[in-house]
């Protein structure tokens, strides 16, 4: 049954310069009236031991909009204002629920600019969009149609590291599921081969970063040469951030087309639960697991498969996948990393990243079959025994 889903359309657009400075003001009261807001609360419960409600950090920015200091929040649109004390309201609701960190200040430098709209702050009409105090629409460039009759509850203007302007507008849309298809596959992640599949497969990876790498240095070294504060420094930083951009937007691109086309066609995608965040404490490979972003593709493969209608099984991660013959069910002693094939006693050969696949594909069957529940570890093993 087709199914109602909350989606996000992100497009690039120009802005005029005018446009460009009343967005930049208002990225700035934003990022303003959050920090004063967590002050205010942080202040609060340190002093009286209590908590600020939303309704009266509503009540603070009004004072401070009349005052003389501040005056000059008025300027702006104050629908984004009001916002930025939704989000921090939503932040504190995270924390204490223990779903998330204690909220954070948002700096000038690293801290993502943006500023989001409700639909008493916005005009969409005739595929034009019209911002609070901008004289005219925003030229989007709009590279994909919104699905019809879409009527977007919300707008977020932001501004990247590297200058471009991006427009997000999320959408209620119905996605119906795909035709069901008989095959199943497992998935090993690695980094020579982004992705091994059981079938015997291997997707490489295209290692973005270390393509362009070269290039990346080279503009780093010229912005360490500039002066702090200097407008040849800023320079120098966008060509940087237009690099890591570069970077990032060829990596997505990559991961949506390989993710997208095992959705297609399979009914049953397994895959192995990586500790990335563990991983890239490795000096040695943490340059290289993090331009493979296996979390990022996990991520797609998951939202993908619950949009059309797939399964997606996660295996345990100490599942020993590369150690057990998927021939025979054989446990042998730990792999090192150089050796990428290895024969068994039973006579098989082995590549470890298709023999890793199989056994994935094999344990995500089990699991998903299994409804008590039970681990699929060979031989009663345990998580201490760790390695793949």
């Amino acid at each position: 049954m087709a199914q109602v889903v909350k989606r996000a359309y992100r497009y690039r657009f120009y802005p005029t310069p005018g446009q460009a400075a009343e967005l930049a003001r208002t990225f700035g009261c934003v990022r303003l009236v959050y920090n004063k807001a967590l002050e205010a609360r942080a202040r609060e419960y340190r002093v009286e031991g209590r908590r600020v409600s939303y309704a009266e950090s509503s009540a603070m920015l009004t004072r401070w909009k009349r005052g003389g200091e501040f005056g000059f929040l008025s300027e702006v649109s104050c629908v984004p204002l009001q916002q930025a004390l939704r989000h921090l309201q939503a932040a504190f609701a995270n924390f204490f629920a223990r779903r998330a960190g204690y909220p954070a200040f948002k700096s000038r430098k690293r801290s993502r600019s943006s500023a989001e709209y409700t639909r008493s702050a916005f005009r969409w009409r005739d595929g034009t969009l019209r911002l609070a105090k901008m004289d005219a629409p925003l030229d989007v460039r709009w590279s994909r149609p919104l699905p019809e009759g879409a009527e977007p509850s919300t707008v977020t203007v932001s501004r990247d590291a590297a200058g471009r302007w991006f427009v997000s507008l999320p959408v209620e849309e119905k996605i119906t599921p795909l035709p069901p298809a008989d095959a199943a596959v497992g998935v090993d992640v690695g980094i020579t081969a982004l992705a091994t599949l059981s079938t015997g497969e291997k997707i490489p990876n295209p290692r973005h970063e270390r393509r362009d790498r070269r290039r990346l240095a080279k503009a780093q070294r010229a912005l360490a040469r500039k002066e702090k504060g200097s407008n040849n420094r800023a320079k120098a930083r966008l060509k940087v951030a237009r690099v890591y951009a570069r970077i990032a937007d060829r990596r997505r691109d990559h991961l949506h087309k390989v993710t997208t086309r095992l959705v297609r066609e399979n009914q049953v995608i397994a895959v192995e639960d990586l500790a990335v965040r563990n991983m890239v404490k490795n000096r040695s490979l943490a340059r290289a697991v993090a331009d493979a972003s296996w979390r990022e593709l996990r991520g797609m493969l998951e939202y993908k498969a619950a949009w059309y209608g797939r399964t997606l099984v996660v295996v345990d991660r100490w599942f020993p996948s590369s150690r057990l013959c998927s021939a025979c069910g054989a446990l042998r002693e730990a792999i090192p990393l150089n050796v990428r094939e290895w024969t068994c006693a039973c006579g098989a050969v082995h590549d470890r990243d298709v023999n890793a696949a199989r056994n994935v594909l094999a344990a995500g069957q089990a699991e998903s079959g299994n409804a008590c529940g039970a681990g699929v570890r060979p031989n009663g093993e345990t998580s201490s025994a760790g390695g793949r």
